[in-house]
């Protein structure tokens, strides 16, 4: 089922919006400074190309405080812009019986776009498998 969704996503908006992201992410790795935002840009990019079967999680680690910091600086930056794109476009796909499941998929991507820094996109099955029961009922769904 996750293939078929994919595909609906990929024809009606995920081809585009995942090409929104990776030249987002061209640019901020042009800007030497912002490569992080760029390395975000581009997860997110594959993430916004095939959505279903994939989750967000916190990564955990590294540097939390530089994450955070990053964080802040993306959200004032770019992140509000994006979100709002994404709560339009769920919207827009919402008006549709078949757009339904593509809208909610949408929505999902919102927390990424907003703090991309510090968080994981993996396969459903892996984040229940290495993060266990708190991710769990949010990924049944």
């Amino acid at each position: 089922m996750n293939a078929v969704l994919n595909i609906i996503w990929l024809v009606f908006g995920g081809i585009w919006l995942a090409l929104g992201y990776f030249l987002a992410g061209l640019v901020c790795c042009l800007l030497i400074v912002t490569i992080p935002f760029g390395i975000a840009s581009f997860r997110i990019a594959g993430y916004a190309l095939w959505p279903f079967g994939r989750t967000v999680v916190d990564r955990g680690g590294r540097m939390p405080v530089m994450s955070a910091l990053g964080n802040v600086i993306w959200l004032l930056v770019a992140g509000i812009w994006i979100a709002a794109g994404h709560v339009l476009t769920a919207i827009a796909q919402a008006l549709t019986v078949i757009g339904i499941p593509l809208a909610i998929a949408n929505l999902k991507m919102i927390p990424v776009s907003l703090t991309p820094l510090g968080k994981e996109i993996v396969p459903v099955e892996r984040a229940y498998g290495v993060y266990g029961r708190q991710y769990g009922p949010r990924l049944a769904r």
